[in-house]
Formats: structure tokens, C-alpha cells, sequence
């Protein structure tokens, strides 16, 4: 396996959404679906094997400390560290694809031999034990902001690294965030030779919503008022994620003022709230009655609206 911040073409102190960015913009170019080229489907292969090693941050962590063999099905890290705390002192500590030797062999030697001989993906302690492990798929998802807010199900049409294409119906659980992780255990790849599948994890994209405002588990929502609502007070009907709601505007409200109803934001448990933020607006009118409403709405203005305006 190449170095995989070689194949994304990033540095090794990248951060994990420099690598997310980079392996969506090399994945889309070289999708069998976009490019027909020959050399694509390999590309597009080995840049789907380097996301799967450093893509995840804990996956990376196993990466950048033992190299290439933490990315083979049944690598134990704790294993490997057992192995290295009982070796003789000068043994390196950090394997991370570096040339270290340690009594005339290489690091990546040592540790392939005792964990996943061969790319088979059984260590040494297990083999015969327990069957070997595939490999682990990503895949990215995008969500509509509703379904992240309430939960729910979307269909995900996968492409393994055969070309093959695989329908899949996703349950979403609600609160789910952009650039989240989803793990679906076994719906990955299969072993050669049969054996328990691969995970697959799916990197989600979650636009934002035209209206609403994530804040953690709440939301919050502008919700437009009439300047005699904002008066005198009334009742109005506005819409949330779990069905439209009544509302009792008080008289004498300000803009942003902010009603909150209990249990109406992210459909966890428990549930989050919605905050309305209430915002008088003003009609767009030349008539001649509007216009002297507004002058004598305006002699009733006893200190200047802007006078906070200080910066």
C-alpha cells in the first residue's frame, strides 16, 4: 500500500477536514462514473484505500503509529504494543511508515509477520481461531437537513472498488451533524474466501436549511410579524420540524425577541428545543393612510432606536 498522505497529496499534520475535502474532490474526479480513462479505476481504487487508512482519526492514530499493517483486517494494537514493550530498549516506538530497523529487519516486516501475515488478516495469536475480517468501505451521504433534524430512512446507492453498484435503505437517527461519521457494521467488504464483511462508513454532507438554525440540540427560526401583531399581541401559526403550532404573540414585542417551544428542535431523547425569533415586518406601501399610520407610530418613539448603536 502507498503512503496514503502521498496518494491525497497532503501533508501528514493535514487536518482531518483537509483530508475529507481532498479525498471528496479526487474521488469525484476519478469516479469510474466520470472518468472512462483506464488508469482512473486504479486511481480511483487507491485513493479509496489511502481514505480508508487516515480518513477516520482514530484509524489515522493506528496509522501514523505502525504504518501500512494497522490498515489489514485484524491488526490488534494493543498486541503490537504488548510485542514492542517486551522487546529489548532501542526498539523504535513509532513505525509510522519510517525505515527503522530493529535487529536487521523492518519495522513494517516485523509487525506484518505478526499481525496480518501477507495482507491475509490474521495475526499470529489468532490464526485458525477466528475467520479473517474484510476490509472496511467508505462511501459519502447527503442528508436534507429535515431528516438530520427529525431522523429517519434514505436510500444510498454504493459503488465497490469492482465497479459493482448496491442499493442500501439507511436509517438516519435524528441529530446527526455535517461531516459526521455513520458506521454501518458488516455492510462492507467481503474477505477473499469468505469470512465476516468490512464496515462501511458513510461521510455526511448536511446543507443547511433555509429557515432553520442548529444550536447543538435546538433550533431557532426567524418568524415574521405584522407591526400590529408586534402592538398588540396575537395569536399566529408557524411551522416546525414535528407539524405546525399555534403561538401567542405578546403585545409590545421587539424584534429578536425570542418564544421558546419546549421539545420542537432535534428529535433526540430528549428532544431539543425550537426558539421563534419574532421579526416586525414592515409593509411596502406608498399610500397615502399607511404612510401617516407610520408618522404617528413614529411620534409615539420616546428615545432614539439606534441610540445602543455604539461601536
Amino acid at each position: 500500500m502507498a503512503n496514503p498522505y502521498d496518494v491525497l497529496g497532503v501533508p501528514r499534520d493535514a487536518d482531518q477536514e483537509t483530508i475529507r475535502k481532498t479525498y471528496k474532490k479526487l474521488a469525484k474526479k476519478y469516479h469510474p462514473d466520470v472518468n472512462k480513462t483506464k488508469e482512473a479505476e486504479a486511481k480511483f481504487k487507491e485513493v479509496n484505500a489511502a481514505y480508508d487508512a487516515v480518513g477516520d482519526e482514530e484509524k489515522r492514530k493506528l496509522y501514523d503509529e505502525f504504518g501500512e499493517p494497522s490498515t489489514r483486517p485484524g491488526f490488534d494494537a494493543d498486541k503490537a504494543r504488548q510485542w514492542s514493550r517486551g522487546a529489548p530498549s532501542g526498539f523504535p516506538g513509532n513505525a509510522g511508515g519510517s525505515d527503522f530497523e530493529f535487529g536487521g529487519e523492518n519495522m513494517e516486516d516485523i509487525l506484518s509477520q505478526l499481525f496480518g501475515q501477507g495482507g491475509a488478516g490474521e495475526s499470529r495469536f489468532n490464526a485458525g481461531r477466528r475467520q479473517r475480517r474484510g476490509r472496511d468501505q467508505n462511501a459519502d451521504l447527503e442528508i436534507d437537513a429535515l431528516t438530520a433534524i427529525r431522523g429517519g430512512e434514505t436510500d444510498l446507492v454504493i459503488t465497490r472498488p469492482t465497479g459493482e453498484r448496491e442499493n442500501l435503505r439507511v436509517r438516519i437517527p435524528a441529530g446527526v451533524k455535517d461531516g459526521g461519521v455513520m458506521h454501518l457494521k458488516g455492510q462492507g467488504l467481503p474477505p477473499p474466501g469468505g469470512g465476516p464483511c468490512g464496515d462501511l462508513h458513510l461521510r455526511l454532507t448536511v446543507p443547511e436549511h433555509a429557515h432553520l438554525r442548529r444550536l447543538e440540540d435546538d433550533l431557532e427560526m426567524d418568524v415574521p410579524i405584522t407591526v400590529l401583531e408586534a402592538l398588540k399581541g396575537a395569536t399566529i401559526t408557524v411551522p416546525t420540524p414535528t407539524g405546525d403550532v399555534k403561538v401567542t404573540v405578546p403585545a409590545g414585542v421587539a424584534s429578536g425577541q425570542r418564544l421558546r417551544l419546549k421539545g420542537r428542535g432535534i428529535q433526540k431523547s430528549p428532544p431539543g428545543d425550537l426558539y421563534l425569533a419574532l421579526r416586525p415586518a414592515v409593509p411596502v406601501s406608498q399610500d397615502a393612510e399607511v404612510v401617516a399610520a407610520a408618522e404617528r407610530i413614529e411620534q409615539a418613539y420616546t428615545t432614539s432606536v439606534r441610540a445602543g448603536l455604539v461601536l
